[in-house]
């Protein structure tokens, strides 16, 4: 017999907990499912802040203006106007749930600024803007009503049909989501829940390239099941690539906020040479779509393996106080981020497509929404302004859990549907489990190597070809084995990589994050690309 919830929040960062509280508050029971702990979710990982218009100097026309600019003509300006203007009660929200903003010393926000941004307008907890917000939100869910926390627990798919009822194509008029199975990790076993509405806030799907500032959770699981579930999704070729990520000795990759470069830190060549206003009269905070390809380009020019970003000109005593955790990361790396230049490449960041969804959260399918990076609502567009993403997710949690009370307060079935129990047959453990690590290895190469900042046709088809080889390698997997983390993992992967070769097939033209030596010039008219998945088959 499967669990019953009003609602299942998949995800435990900003936009799930957010969603969660405002359907708590409203007297709903909620289960939030977390495939780790509840405090690991991108949302921890934020290190520049929020943006949102409270400064007498700043104007919610600005805003637009600048989010427009960086969406680069693929912005839906009615959301964008209606989330930038609904901000500050949000904000005002969060600071209500426990939330603390830095001020300055007028006991003002200390506002902070990044690319793209012609007005500082960024509220933030110093460098860990997230980990703070996160840590707010998770006090106020430990003390709302009907509120359960599930650890541990990896969704494996969403289930869109009763028990005994006729397979209906996912896409469908009749098709609804229902619930979903999911794999409890610690018991290492899958369980059955229901619920009215199911909410998707899955966060991003970083680690489908090699190198990511994104944490090790982010692997697309929202994307991928809503897609196998039937939801439409859009724009998956648009993956922000962050410019700056340390370039440790060791290989490894640590955001290094665009903020720095707000109070003043320069890019530079591998000789000391500023080369951004080369490339854009902004400079060093030009939109991000153009600094990660002017340091591709800069880079591919230089035969270096890494930019600098020379932070030593900002104030010495300001920037370890205003950047702990970023000095305190430079440090352990062996570098002195206030005494030299410090080596910077771009890495896999965050994904500006994903589940469309109109401004409530609601995507195409029935019983389904979804907020945050996992959603795409027309707010980025082609490129996310930088600490846009946070105001997305606490203005879609609000209006999102409006609209899910109205649904429930009006539904009409009296008993939630019987669901059928997950079956594992006689499936055992993967006999050759060393196939599933090449391939997750190999997926990330290969979409780093042809997928990346630069694109060409040749190059996305290549990669395409190679991951349908791996698609069906995984495929026999998941049907003849028992289910674990990691190939459940490797399956969303492998979808999301498909998705965002697929849609990049589909723009013949160079537009914001997405750049194609055989098609560099920009259409006159921006238009979404779109996938839709109708086989009932997983």
């Amino acid at each position: 017999m499967a669990t019953y919830y009003d609602a299942i929040v998949v995800g435990s960062g900003i936009g799930g907990l957010s969603f969660a509280l405002n359907l708590a508050n409203r007297g709903l029971s909620v289960a939030i499912v977390t495939k780790k702990t509840r405090s690991e979710s991108n949302t921890n990982w934020a290190q520049g802040g929020i943006a949102c218009v409270t400064d007498k100097t700043d104007d919610f026309a600005s805003h637009v203006q600048d989010t427009l600019m960086a969406g680069d003509g693929l912005c839906d300006i009615n959301v964008v106007k209606h989330i930038i203007e609904a901000g500050p009660a949000r904000v005002a929200e969060l600071i209500s749930w426990g939330v603390q903003f830095e001020n300055g010393t007028d006991g003002r926000p200390d506002l902070g600024r990044e690319g793209g941004h012609s007005k500082r307008r960024i509220l933030h907890a110093r460098d860990m803007t997230g980990r703070a917000i996160e840590s707010a939100l998770l006090r106020a869910v430990a003390q709302a009503p009907k509120v359960v926390m599930m650890e541990y627990h990896l969704v494996i798919d969403l289930i869109t049909r009763a028990k005994n009822e006729t397979t209906i194509a996912p896409g469908s008029r009749e098709d609804r989501v229902l619930g979903l199975h999911v794999l409890n990790t610690r018991a290492s076993k899958v369980e059955t829940l229901a619920a009215h509405t199911v909410i998707l806030a899955t966060g991003g799907i970083g680690q489908v390239y090699q190198f990511t500032t994104n944490p090790d959770i982010a692997t697309g699981d929202g994307v991928a099941m809503a897609y196998r579930a039937g939801a439409q999704i859009h724009d998956m070729e648009m993956v922000q690539f962050h410019p700056t990520a340390l370039k440790a000795p060791d290989g490894s990759r640590a955001l290094i906020s665009e903020v720095v470069r707000g109070e003043g830190a320069i890019l530079k060549d591998i000789n000391g040479r500023a080369f951004m206003k080369d490339f854009h009269p902004l400079g060093d905070l030009a939109p991000r779509d153009i600094v990660a390809r002017a340091i591709d380009s800069v880079m591919k020019r230089d035969g270096s393996p890494h930019v600098l970003l020379d932070a030593t000109q900002v104030a010495l005593g300001h920037l370890p106080e205003r950047f702990p955790h970023i000095y305190e990361t430079c440090r352990k790396a062996g570098f002195d981020l206030t005494q030299e230049p410090i080596p910077v490449v771009p890495a896999a960041h965050y994904l500006c497509g994903g589940v469309a969804t109109d401004l409530c959260g609601r995507t195409s399918l029935p019983g389904l929404y979804a907020v945050g990076e996992v959603a795409c609502t027309g707010l980025h567009g082609a490129n996310r302004l930088a600490s846009n993403s946070l105001l997305e997710a606490v203005v879609l949690a609000h209006d999102g859990a409006h609209a899910v009370f109205e649904e429930i307060a009006q539904r009409t079935q009296s008993a939630p549907p019987q669901l059928s129990e997950w079956i594992d047959g006689s499936a055992g453990d993967p006999d050759e489990r060393v196939v599933l690590i090449h391939n997750w290895d190999e997926l990330r190469r290969t979409m780093w190597d042809y997928v990346g900042i630069v694109r060409s046709t040749k190059r996305l088809q290549r990669a395409q070809t190679r991951i349908s080889m791996l698609a069906d390698e995984v495929r026999e997997y998941y049907w003849n084995f028992r289910v674990e983390p990691r190939l459940l993992e490797l399956r969303n992967l492998i979808q999301v990589a498909q998705l965002i070769i697929e849609c990049a097939l589909q723009r013949h033209e160079s537009r914001g994050l997405h750049y194609t030596l055989d098609y560099p010039a920009k259409l006159p008219l921006a238009q979404h690309s779109s996938v839709q998945r109708r086989n009932p088959r997983p």
